[in-house]
């Protein structure tokens, strides 16, 4: 396809210069683009080709970035970069050192913060708003959410302080009925009833303005008035909803009517009040395959652009999601007090089947990562259930305190299942699961454990009740392997050494593990023999197995992909200090203290210097050993 008016976009000014019965057109070829690109990177389809209208409408009529656009979660954004000057480099969208998939203040002014988490662009519009005010200046302050921001309480905080007084705060509620799994919740009812009837808004907006000018009496006739006309739209509308938290409410407006969008936008740079316009539109919009399929196309892998469908996969082993899904479904089906929490991630967790066999013992909460946490220690509360709280890793870091005060503190036995754990690849820094371990550390009495294999992880999952504390099982999205050989039973802090050997200790985390064996091979060629130890836990380590160790090695080295200066390599040197091995020498490798960006995992590991050849080569020169046939 030939692209003769996207080609000429090189910022939003040059959008305003196309004529408003091309539009169309336009938004043809932004779709053909998306497709395109995604065919081969893979990515956030299905909600960006929702947002196409919605986006062109938005730069049409308000000036970015000067007019601040603040994006909800960010991954719907691929449309506003393809019209803000980032059309020749869209084809490395998620590619190693190419485009971010979500805003990336570096990358662009027309991006003003980094957003990979629901729920956090109302609270920033009002912060941005408030700036704004305070220094005078006249901009519009424009939030996009998604009709699942508002299951997230954050988003639920920030409503509550939006002042009725506030000018140029323009909220789009962007409604395509889906976050990454099916909405859940009795807010988005809400939505799917709203009729409301944009004159009754007009009417309301013109008296307003005419009683508030009453001497003395003006204000007080105005706030009545507000409340009587929220009354008789409450008889026929639930808009009143939003109304209570002093937004105006405008809408349903189809998302697809770029004309009728933009009449929308034109009319409401006068309102004298914060609003809330309701966008409805279509996940997948333009290709039939997304539209019959928005959870899978959600975040799509490479496809066939002629069919739309998906590459085959070249690996046959099953990930870590894939194994704790199939196996939480036959714990389920042999032990009836099995059950799982999920805060919006029931696909990507692989928890569908279990899911649909079991509804009432596998719960979606939506997006309320809080929430999930301080519902699982209720759910668990009294000990006559066994739950699992499935989570990503970075989701977890926003129920931290929930953690502390709501599980931990009660000691109560809630099992997270922490999905994602590790580098995230190509989604980038927002979405890293690298920092878990660290805070996970700092709760009394938790357990903190990773699998190097499929079978670890299933006897540690089969094992995990028996501990009668909290406990956190942390496994990456990759690929491993998995046999049909017998469970056994994992005692709490019990380690495994792998391979034995003589001068140097290799410690890995998880499948890491895989990484240290590799490491093990180049050394050995040289002529050094290591010992490689899986820990298995984190927390509590095996302190009996590792003194052993230490007493026949003097040199240790630990590999873990989190961060380093707060996970295992922080926690065997504080073993080593307290337990009077301050003569060993220690080399910890792991994520540096830097925000990590997108890119295959090989390139980012590359880049970290993690592979096996940095980490041999490291450990040669550091270690002093004049050996030949390593290369940094």
């Amino acid at each position: 396809m030939s692209y003769n008016l996207l080609q000429h976009i090189r910022s939003p000014q040059d959008l305003k210069n196309i004529a408003l019965q091309d539009l169309p057109m336009l938004s043809a070829e932004i779709r053909q683009k998306i497709i395109e690109v995604l065919s081969i990177n893979g990515g956030h389809l299905a909600s960006n080709l929702g947002m196409v209208e919605l986006t062109i409408a938005l730069h049409r009529v308000f000036n970015s970035p000067e007019d601040k656009f603040i994006w909800d979660v960010s991954h719907q954004t691929y449309v506003h970069k393809l019209l803000t000057g980032r059309l020749n480099e869209f084809h490395t969208i998620r590619q190693y050192k190419g485009l971010c998939g979500f805003t990336h203040p570096k990358e662009s002014p027309h991006d003003h913060f980094y957003a990979g988490h629901a729920g956090t662009a109302l609270s920033l519009g009002l912060g941005v708003a408030k700036n704004r005010d305070l220094n005078q200046r006249n901009d519009y302050v424009i939030p996009i959410i998604g009709d699942a921001t508002l299951t997230c309480g954050m988003s639920l905080e920030a409503l509550n302080n939006i002042s009725r007084n506030l000018k140029r705060f323009i909220v789009i509620l962007n409604d395509n009925e889906m976050s990454i799994s099916k909405n859940v919740g009795a807010i988005t009812h809400i939505l799917s009833r709203l009729l409301s009837n944009p004159t009754t808004n007009k009417l309301h907006q013109d008296l307003d303005t005419i009683v508030s000018k009453i001497p003395s009496y003006g204000s007080a006739l105005s706030k009545q008035g507000h409340k009587i006309t929220e009354s008789l739209k409450n008889l026929v509308s639930p808009a009143a909803f939003f109304e209570q938290y002093g937004l105006s409410y405008i809408g349903p407006i189809d998302g697809h009517d770029v004309k009728k969008l933009i009449d929308v936008f034109e009319g409401l740079k006068s309102s004298q009040w914060p609003v809330i316009v309701h966008v409805l539109t279509k996940k997948g919009q333009g290709m039939e395959e997304a539209i019959k399929n928005p959870v899978s196309y959600h975040g799509a892998k490479p496809f066939c652009l002629g069919t739309g469908k998906f590459h085959s996969t070249t690996s046959p082993k099953p990930t870590f999601p894939n194994i704790f899904g199939t196996h939480i479904l036959q714990m389920a089906e042999k032990d009836a007090e099995i059950v799982a929490v999920t805060p919006a991630m029931s696909a990507g967790s692989c928890l569908d089947k279990f899911m649909e066999k079991f509804p009432q013992r596998c719960m979606d909460v939506g997006i309320a990562e809080a929430h999930s946490v301080t519902f699982c220690g209720g759910l668990a509360y009294g000990g006559k259930l066994k739950v699992f709280a499935s989570i990503y890793a970075t989701f977890l870091q926003r129920g931290l305190d929930n953690l502390f005060h709501d599980v931990c503190l009660q000691e109560i036995p809630v099992v997270f299942a922490i999905d994602r754990a590790g580098i995230s690849g190509p989604d980038g820094s927002t979405h890293h699961g690298i920092y878990d371990i660290s805070f996970l550390n700092a709760m009394p009495n938790m357990i903190i454990t990773q699998p190097r294999n499929g079978d670890v992880l299933k006897e540690l999952m089969e094992s995990s009740f028996s501990w009668g504390r909290p406990a956190a099982i942390r496994y990456p999205n990759m690929a491993t392997e998995i046999t049909d050989k017998p469970l056994q039973k994992r005692e709490v802090g019990k380690g495994e050494v792998l391979v034995q050997g003589e001068e140097l200790l290799i410690i890995g985390l998880g499948h890491m593990n895989h990484t240290a064996l590799a490491v093990r091979e180049i050394l050995k060629d040289v002529g050094i023999s290591a010992t490689v130890l899986d820990p298995v836990f984190v927390k509590p380590l095996d302190s009996e197995l590792l003194c052993d160790l230490l007493s026949s090695h003097s040199r240790l080295v630990t590999i873990e992909e989190h961060s380093v200066v707060s996970g295992l390599g922080s926690i065997i040197n504080h073993f080593l200090m307290t337990n009077g091995y301050s003569h060993i020498q220690v080399l910890n490798f792991g994520i540096p203290e830097t925000f990590l960006n997108h890119g295959t995992h090989l390139d980012l590991i590359r880049e970290i210097g993690l592979t096996p050849d940095q980490i041999a080569a490291k450990v040669i020169q550091q270690f002093s050993f004049s050996l030949p046939g390593i290369e940094a």
